[in-house]
């Protein structure tokens, strides 16, 4: 049974890392074509700033998912590295925990601002197109986030043989 959960696990932090990956070439599909229609066109696409800056904020939400679970992202591992393994242990569920509660904290303040939107019914200047579900889906990016983050503190606690950690060490070594 723990193989068939920690299998469903896998499989859901493998589909939030390719839907931030997604959203990777849609923020670099649209930059190119903004500026290839301005460069070679002299045209525009409408509301290519309202999008870009609505795509960038969720490429922001969907990142920060996909880096969560990895712990693959930029730290400074000063005490960490002259620590023993039950420590570096204890160092990582501390750290794992408060990044749960930040990023928790942020996820609800999120939907607040996606609520927002909805209510005051903003929208893009040149389409008239609302922006709530831009928010909405940048919401989700950090809902993955909160969800990656909790799988990681279990894993961290219960079975940390399940990670697949690289620290700038082990970078070093290879």
């Amino acid at each position: 049974m723990a193989t068939r959960s920690a299998s469903y696990m896998d499989r859901a932090i493998n589909t939030i890392e390719w839907l931030a990956a997604i959203f990777v070439g849609i923020v670099a599909l649209n930059i190119f074509v903004a500026v290839v229609l301005r460069k070679f066109f002299d045209t525009s696409i409408p509301d290519a700033y309202d999008f870009g800056r609505m795509l960038l904020g969720i490429l922001i939400f969907w990142g920060i998912a996909a880096t969560s679970y990895r712990g693959g992202h930029i730290t400074v591992d000063l005490v960490w590295t002259a620590a023993g393994p039950r420590m570096k242990r204890a160092i990582d569920v501390f750290a794992t925990l408060v990044l749960l509660f930040v990023v928790a904290v942020q996820t609800i303040m999120l939907f607040d601002k996606v609520r927002g939107t909805y209510v005051d019914n903003v929208q893009t200047y040149d389409l008239n197109i609302p922006t709530w579900p831009f928010y909405a889906v940048a919401w989700a990016g950090d809902v993955c986030a909160v969800l990656l983050i909790a799988i990681r503190t279990y894993r961290l606690i219960f079975h940390p043989e399940q990670l697949e950690e690289v620290h700038a060490e082990q970078k070093a070594d290879e």
